[in-house]
């Protein structure tokens, strides 16, 4: 590893699993993934901490973080923005928001339809050059475009991290992408009133 050579850690947490990605320059230093479908929350730091110190390197060694901003599932997407954030404020080092469709476009040549799985049967996706939208997968089909589809989640990780690291730091703070409304929704009814004993 050299000194020279920027670290840079992405991570993601867009779907069911824990990903994370560690790159000193282009070289891969380390990559992990794990499967879950919640306690992404506890995970994600402590999977980060193991990965720096089994590659040997600490927080203060790093120069950007790179993170998944979905679309995916909402809860996971907050979880890992949030770190990336918290992260990048406390390390002063910039927190890059890299989406699923621009890791599929980067490993897409030619004409294609970037899908993402989404709930009840749809996709999210994105042709290049056009606003990402959520379709049924018949409608996602119906374009007559290929589909392709993001990489295993440890690849994932990589691919934020390589994109991260592609765009020198220079990026708005992260923010996950929302496609659709949340499946919980506030009440519509008004509080309770409280009532003062005095």
């Amino acid at each position: 590893m050299s000194a020279s050579d920027p670290l840079v850690l992405g991570f993601d947490t867009s779907a069911a699993h824990c990903a994370a990605a560690l790159l000193s320059g282009d070289r891969l230093i380390a990559a992990r993934a794990e499967e879950m479908g919640r306690g992404q929350a506890e995970r994600l730091m402590p999977m980060l901490e193991e990965m720096l110190a089994e590659a040997g390197v600490g927080w203060s060694d790093l120069d950007v973080l790179g993170v998944g901003t979905g679309p995916g599932n909402f809860t996971g997407l907050r979880i890992a923005v949030a770190a990336a954030r918290g992260l990048a404020l406390a390390l002063d080092v910039p927190a890059v928001g890299v989406s699923g469709f621009e890791v599929i476009h980067s490993a897409t040549d030619g004409p294609h339809l970037a899908v993402i799985p989404a709930p009840q049967g749809r996709v999210y996706a994105e042709a290049p050059g056009q606003a990402p939208i959520l379709l049924s997968a018949g409608k996602a089909e119906a374009t007559g475009l290929p589909p392709a589809a993001l990489p295993a989640p440890a690849a994932l990780a990589e691919a934020i991290a390589r994109l991260a690291a592609a765009r020198g730091g220079a990026s708005d703070p992260p923010a996950p992408l929302y496609l659709r409304p949340p499946d919980a929704a506030p009440a519509r009814e008004a509080p309770p009133v409280i009532l003062d004993d005095a």
